[in-house]
């Protein structure tokens, strides 16, 4: 009652051959072949754009600063000021003169 032996595997490879034939078989193998390798080729391409994306992020971030440097977030001292009032107007001249 427990898993597959050697002979069973074998009785099932035999049964599977005769069903399908030895041509059938090997061209629904070769099929399958082929569905991993471009399985693999595609797996390949995908970590190929996320190294050019990490990459250019990487470049990206060297030429605005290097994220390793601490950011100065304080207050300016004229932005700490508050907002100064308008100059006055000019001074009104005389129509008399």
């Amino acid at each position: 009652m427990g898993g597959f032996s050697f002979w069973h595997i074998l009785l099932f490879a035999l049964l599977v051959l005769l069903l399908f034939g030895g041509n059938r078989f090997s061209a629904m193998m070769g099929d399958v072949a082929k569905g991993l390798k471009n399985f693999k080729a595609g797996m390949a391409d995908d970590d190929e754009e996320q190294r050019r994306r990490y990459e250019q992020q990487q470049r990206d971030q060297s030429r605005l600063g290097s994220p390793n440097h601490p950011i100065d977030v304080t207050a300016h001292p004229r932005s700490a000021d508050p907002v100064a009032p308008p100059p006055p107007p000019p001074p009104a001249q005389d129509p008399r003169v």
